[in-house]
């Protein structure tokens, strides 16, 4: 006797994730995000010190942009992968490497598809980088796979707190993010991390801070505005009063974290996270 079943509704999710990534591609290759990036310089170097890297280590440096982790693990002899999907940040960090006579190979990829075996690195690094990637957990999922048992993943993450947490909120506010996308700086949180990562041995976090060093908040604005993928976006998507609504915004919050009046010196809060394999 033959029995005949209704054929179920595709599943179907509830975020597209591929086009949200194609959105975000576009942001970062918008602008110049190198001409800031470069000024983080400080970050990829006390990164790769609270990951302990060891010469000779391989190490993979997610969401590279212009490189700031990746040669900071080179001038400690690792070997390095700097991956991002942005070509043009690549090759700023492949001049930057030749600049300095350091050793780094470029791979263009996804942080959230790997191209690499299991357990290919001793340790893997992102300064302000995989936390923007759209699919959290299998940004983790992929990060984790791709080091090996007791290696080290090492996160520089700004928090929902600190001054780029908050710039980030006020552009959101103009300009609203995907729906049912959760927001880049819950990986500045320790409790995020551990819902990421809820396999590892050990995760130790510290809250640090950068300072923005700029001429005055009108000249933050304006770097930012020109340069930064984010701003940049946001600036272009919307209509002229809305741009200076958003100006405004930005302003007004860089003036209130400003603590140089002279010129603009900003601390900027960032979790500083080592994840033990």
């Amino acid at each position: 006797m033959s029995q005949q079943f209704e054929a179920l509704p595709e599943h179907k999710p509830a975020v597209d994730f591929g086009a949200v990534k194609m959105r975000q591609q576009a942001m970062w290759e918008s602008g110049d995000y190198a001409v800031i990036g470069t000024t983080l310089q400080i970050v990829g170097e006390s990164l790769c010190e609270a990951a302990d890297l060891e010469a000779g280590s391989r190490v993979l440096d997610v969401a590279a942009g212009n490189g700031n982790a990746a040669l900071a693990a080179a001038r400690r002899f690792c070997t390095v992968t700097a991956l991002d999907y942005v070509p043009r940040l690549l090759e700023r960090a492949a001049e930057r490497a030749r600049a300095e006579r350091l050793a780094l190979e470029t791979v263009e990829g996804d942080a959230e598809k790997l191209p690499f075996a299991d357990a290919r690195f001793d340790a893997a690094l992102s300064t302000f980088g995989i936390m923007f990637a759209p699919d959290q957990e299998r940004a983790a999922r992929e990060i984790a796979r791709v080091v090996k048992p007791g290696g080290t993943i090492a996160l520089a993450s700004w928090t929902p707190e600190g001054f780029i947490g908050q710039l980030l909120k006020a552009v959101g506010k103009r300009v609203p993010p995907p729906a049912g996308v959760r927001s880049p700086i819950e990986w500045g949180t320790e409790a995020r991390l551990r819902e990421l990562f809820p396999a590892a041995r050990t995760i130790r976090t510290v809250r640090r801070e950068f300072n923005f060093r700029y001429e005055s908040p009108a000249h933050f604005l304006a770097v930012f505005r020109q340069y930064y993928g984010p701003t940049f976006k946001a600036f272009d998507a919307i209509d002229p009063a809305g741009q200076a609504l958003l100006a405004d915004d930005i302003l007004t919050l860089a003036s209130k974290y400003n603590r140089r009046p002279s010129s603009l010196v900003v601390p900027s809060e960032y979790l500083e996270a080592v994840v033990e394999r």
